[in-house]
């Protein structure tokens, strides 16, 4: 290998390791309030109910979703460099407030601005990671920045037994992660680099053309829908397992946030696994991160319902950790596929609007879930509807018709 391309790959591959923590505390600020949900009401008696709680959840990704298309599109027309560190080291300062608030309206209030705060990263560093990495390890390289917040999600899932411990609290977790962000985004700002330019000019493009020509693409359209409909049933998972696994099998509030975590090991092999096999698929077939990623797709079937119906502990488990590989294959491959059908000046634009719509949904899901359960609706009927959304999301992933080729990094 020239020794140019060897320089050029160690610089890809240490962006991707100076962005891992960061995923990790992009989602142990968000995941360790499901863990200390129990500690948080107790405190702050103004949650009165599950809807409440619900609408909490649902305001970061409400703020979260609107404002994602407007981040990517700064990542892609700026540096996605300062973007990154900017975002860092705007929602640890939100997470460090959090540890203050007293009241509903006051923690309602900052999770919507972490929303805003956080939108900003997810589209500009998966579009720097695959700015970096072509098609020979464009998953794996997605799929380890992955593991990162498979590892905060782990980690938020410790937060309920330092919400219960006498001499820490859920206070000084919301202290500690915030202070940790805001350090960390200093040198992180000084260590990360943008991916050269392209030998050609980019194209410049207005709002209003760039979202045209997204909105234009059948590709897009599906991938967003694809996007969309699996992570309603992902983000009740990561949100209310603690809840439910608390309620249904009469845990503690630590306990249930260690079981529920089981999903988290099993989607970092998932992403490890899928990364593997779709970039060596693509070998063959310009279709391989689309098969890798119906493989996923399909094991959401089987472990939703387990969820779902599960009388015991131990069936649940089992039923997170298929949900949790699926969800790894499936997590891996989607900012690769938008690379198959968008061009590179529209990928962190294109994942902004895959975030708008996504996650707006889970906000509504997680309401909704809380306000079924209020209403005593059983969890396997729950569980079996987002099963039946899975099974349409095998067929529409199929129908995602990509380029024959991918494009490659800038140098090459």
């Amino acid at each position: 290998m020239p020794t140019d391309n060897r320089h050029y790959m160690r610089t890809a591959w240490l962006v991707v390791a100076l962005l891992v923590p960061v995923a990790l505390l992009n989602y142990l600020d968000r995941q360790m309030l499901a863990a200390m949900k129990s500690s948080m009401v107790a405190d702050i008696p103004s949650i009165a109910n599950k809807a409440d709680w619900g609408l909490i959840l649902g305001s970061f990704k409400w703020v979260y979703a609107l404002l994602s298309p407007v981040a990517g599109y700064i990542a892609d027309r700026f540096s996605r460099r300062w973007v990154i560190a900017g975002s860092l080291f705007t929602w640890s300062a939100t997470t460090w407030l959090t540890a203050h608030v007293t009241t509903f309206h006051e923690l309602l209030a900052t999770r919507a601005l972490m929303g805003v705060s956080e939108a900003f990263y997810i589209p500009a560093a998966l579009a720097l990671v695959t700015d970096y990495h072509a098609g020979s390890t464009r998953s794996r390289a997605v799929g380890l920045h992955q593991m990162g917040i498979y590892a905060g999600l782990i980690l938020g899932g410790f937060a309920g037994h330092v919400a219960d411990s006498p001499d820490l609290g859920w206070r000084w977790a919301f202290t500690t992660c915030g202070a940790i962000g805001v350090v960390y985004a200093v040198p992180l700002l000084f260590f990360l680099k943008d991916a050269p330019r392209p030998a050609e000019p980019r194209v410049s493009q207005s709002p209003g053309s760039a979202l045209s020509e997204l909105l234009g693409n059948r590709n897009f359209i599906l991938l967003v829908l694809y996007f969309t409909l699996p992570a309603i049933a992902g983000w009740v998972v990561k949100d209310w397992m603690p809840d439910i696994l608390k309620e249904k099998f009469h845990l503690g509030q630590g306990k249930s946030g260690v079981v529920a975590m089981f999903v988290h090991p099993a989607s970092i092999l998932g992403v490890a696994l899928g990364g593997l096999l779709a970039d060596r698929w693509m070998r063959r077939s310009p279709r391989g991160r689309i098969y890798v990623s119906a493989i996923g797709m399909m094991l959401f079937l089987p472990a939703l319902f387990t969820i779902g119906n599960a009388s015991v502990q131990a069936t649940a488990i089992i039923g997170l950790v298929v949900f949790g590989l699926g969800w790894g294959f499936f997590d891996c491959n989607n900012m690769p596929i938008l690379c198959q059908i968008a061009r590179p000046e529209l990928r962190a634009t294109g994942y902004g609007i895959m975030n708008l719509v996504s996650i707006s949904c889970g906000g509504f899901g997680d309401w909704g879930f809380g306000a079924l359960r209020d209403r005593g609706v059983p969890l396997n009927v729950i569980f079996g509807a987002f099963a039946l959304v899975a099974a349409v999301s095998v067929f529409i992933v199929l129908f995602i018709r990509p380029r024959q080729t991918e494009s490659a990094s800038p140098t090459t």
